[in-house]
This record gives C-alpha cells, structure tokens and sequence, in this order.
C-alpha cells in the first residue's frame, strides 16, 4: 500500500511543470465527468419518463438544430483560446484581456443580432415538418424553438469562460461548473416530476437554462477573484485587435462549419428517415458509448493550451512525449469500447428498464464511431494547438460533400447504423490523413499544405 501511494505521489509531484499540471486537471476531471456520468444515467430516464420518448426526442432534435448557431462565433472561441495560451505562456496579461474583452463584445454582438434575426423569422418556420412530428401542435413547437434559440444565444456568450479557463490550464474548472449545472437539472427535474404533469416546456426551460445559468454566475464569481487578472472590461475593447482574432478564428470557423455538417446532422437524418423515437434511440446508444469519449476528452483537453505553450517555447521533444502516450492511451480506450459493446445488452436491460429498446447493430456501429472520433481528437488538439490547421479545412471540405448524401443512402440500406457508418467512413480518411500530417510536422518534414 505504501508502494502505491508513493508511486501515485511521484506521479503528481515529478515531471515537467507543463505535464504535471495537465496531469492533476485530468485527475480532477475523472473525478467530475465520473460523477457528470451517473448523473446523466439518471437523467436520460427521469426525462423520458417525465414526458415521453418521442417528445424527448424533439427536444434532442430541436436543441441539436439550435446548437449549430453555437457555430456563429466564427471561430472566436477557438482562435482565442490560442491567443489566451500564447499570452499566458509570456505573462503578458494586459494583452490576455484586450483579447478577452474584444471577444466578448463582438460575440455579444452577432448574439443579439441573430436573435433578432431568428425571432423575426421563426413564424414563418414549419418546425413540425422539420422534426416530422405531430406530437406538439406548429404553435407551441414555434414557441419552443424561440425559447431554445435564446437560451442558446445567451449560452453563446456565457461560454466564453470555458474558453479562458481552458486556456489558462484550468480544464478542470470547466468540468466543474458543468457538473454544478447537472446537478441543478436533475434537482428541478426531480421536482417537476412530484409536481407537475409531463410538460416540454418546463423540460426545455430546465435543461437548456440551468446550465447557462451556472456559466455567467461562475464568470462572475471567477472574474473578481481567482482570474480579476484576466477579467473582461468594456474599457479594453479594442475593435482594433478584431482583425487579428478574426484571422485565426476564420479558418477554426470553416473547421467548426465542418465539424458541424459531420457531426450534428445525424439527428436531422435520423429523424427525417425515421421519425423522433428513433433520435432517442439513436441518442441513447450514443450517451453509453460517449464515456469513450468523454474519458479521452479528459486526457486530452488540458493539452491543447499545453502544446501552444510548448510550440511558443519551442519545445518539440516534450510535444513527442505526450503525443506517443496519448497513443497508447487510445488504443486503451478502444478495447474498454470492445467492453462496453459486449456489455451493452445488459446496461440497457438494467439501466432503461424497457422503456427504449436499442438494437446491438446500433451498439456496433457506435462502438466504430466513438474510437474513430477520438483518433481525429488527437491528432486535432495537437494540430490546433500549434496553428498547423489549413490541412483540416480541405478535409472538412471535402467530406461533409459527400457525408449526408452517404448518411442518407446507409441509413436507407441499414437503418440507424447506416447513418452513423457514413460518419465512421469519413473518420478513417481524415485520421489517416491527419496522422500523415502530424508525424510530418514532428519530424520537420511538413512543407507546403502539411505545415500550414
């Protein structure tokens, strides 16, 4: 036991500053999404049962639609978590918060604009037909969508924090506050299940306002105190620094563009080709396998600032480390992926009680879709990191031409599963590809579009 101990107290207290720190938010984190994953067990159910599937998979639907907005952010976030990084890595604070406050207010521009926009445009929507339902009558589906676009706007700004806290090496933190907003959730969802009947709109106001809600308190809270050094101020705004935010968050903004025709259509899909049941089925496959996910989103994210840090001090040798035991990692991560597949029988029977029933086909494609997905993760934080992100833009180019066309034509020859293979195919071109580009770069090989 002793032996033990002193083994995980080295492994905390010996090693580069930059891998150490990373190594205590991913410990911090584990122990969050650890407690974020029971509570979502214990919500996807409570939800369902509370209104019923196919209005559960509106929801899902409806707030998968709102979230492409997110997108409209042009790539801010990223570009500044960049800029946030490389200030960090110099000490150059004041710089941190002309970023920070520019971002924040053009973010609190295009919100408000688009609010406008939808709010205008939003009775003219036949969201019935989009989400081929007739559960809800197009009146309340109309007010429901202007109720989810807002809560999305103002969680468009909110997020920002997210950002910054990444940035500065503090993942952790994010980890926490999302785990503060589930547990209200689940609080209030508890509540509205002993006093009210089944009602979507309570359902919507619960799980899209909570978490925002708990986003600009902890801004709030974290910028007068821990982080007033890096606290936005409209007095350093400075449209002047726009120019080069924009510059970089373009090109993430074309990224996230694909990123979202890749990853946030299958509902559309799926709901189009089979009706809203079946996104709920889709939707709880893909919360079972999305620990995969989650666990590798864990290891990784506290490197992305990490390995700006390193590119800015020039410190290749400690990014092939990391790099080389993030592989290892994954392939970890894929046969506990195997696990989860063989088990999954089981976990539904035990964990649903019957109320969806998700055919193992479903599991098998998803199982291929979470290990593809983290690959691209890896080779993507690296890549992002340090800038090298032209190579991305061509790949999500050309692959969301040929995803939902893909999507479409499986999911007709094999139903669920096919939509989700259409993603799996495009997974392996771009890790492939990506991996190419990231062994190039490390060896000082990269030229032309490969060191772009």
């Amino acid at each position: 036991m002793r032996t033990v101990v002193l083994k995980l107290k080295s492994f905390f207290t010996q090693g580069h500053e930059r891998t150490l720190k990373a190594k205590k938010n991913v410990a911090i984190s584990f122990l969050l999404k650890g407690i974020s994953i029971f509570i979502g067990f214990v919500l996807i159910p409570m939800t369902i049962n509370y209104v019923n599937p196919t209005q559960y998979g509106i929801w899902l639907t409806l707030s998968s639609v709102m979230s492409w907005f997110s997108f409209f952010d042009i790539g801010l976030g990223n570009g500044l978590k960049n800029k946030v990084a490389q200030a960090n890595a110099l000490k150059d604070y004041s710089q941190a918060r002309i970023y920070i406050s520019t971002t924040y207010a053009i973010l609190a521009i295009i919100s408000a604009s688009v609010f406008m926009l939808f709010f205008g445009l939003n009775h003219f929507i036949s969201w019935p037909r989009i989400l081929n339902t007739s559960d809800v009558n197009g009146g309340n589906l109309n007010h429901l969508a202007l109720i989810v676009f807002g809560l999305f706007c103002i969680q468009f700004v909110a997020q920002i924090v997210n950002v910054i806290l990444t940035a500065l090496h503090e993942p952790a933190r994010v980890s926490l506050m999302y785990v503060v907003g589930q547990i209200c959730v689940i609080i209030v969802i508890y509540i509205l299940t002993k006093n009210t009947r089944g009602e979507l709109n309570y359902l919507v106001f619960v799980l899209g306002g909570m978490p925002v809600f708990v986003q600009l308190l902890t801004s709030i809270i974290y910028f007068n105190t821990t982080y007033k050094h890096v606290s936005p101020s409209i007095k350093l705004i400075n449209f002047k620094y726009s120019r080069e935010l924009l510059s970089l968050g373009g090109v993430f903004f074309i990224i996230q563009m694909g990123a979202l025709l890749l990853f946030e259509t299958d509902n559309i899909l799926i709901t189009q080709l089979f009706g809203p049941r079946s996104v709920t089925t889709f939707n709880v496959a893909y919360k079972l396998f999305s620990m995969v996910i989650m666990i590798f989103n864990i290891i990784i994210t506290p490197f992305w600032s990490a390995f700006t840090d390193a590119a800015t001090k020039g410190d290749m040798a400690w990014i092939r480390r990391v790099l080389t035991k993030m592989e290892k990692y994954w392939l970890l991560l894929c046969a506990f992926t195997l696990v989860i597949l063989f088990a999954s029988p089981l976990i539904y029977k035990f964990w649903l009680k019957g109320s969806v029933s998700v055919p193992f086909s479903v599991s098998v494609a998803m199982a291929f879709y979470v290990m593809g997905y983290s690959w691209i993760m890896l080779q993507c934080f690296f890549l992002n990191g340090i800038g090298k992100i032209r190579m991305q833009v061509y790949l999500y180019a050309i692959c969301t031409l040929i995803n939902i066309p893909t999507g479409i034509l499986l999911g007709k020859y094999m139903g669920i599963p096919g939509v989700t293979y259409s993603n799996v195919i495009i997974f392996v071109f771009m890790g492939i590809v990506l991996f190419i580009q990231s062994k190039k770069i490390l060896n000082s090989e990269a030229k032309g579009i490969w060191n772009k």
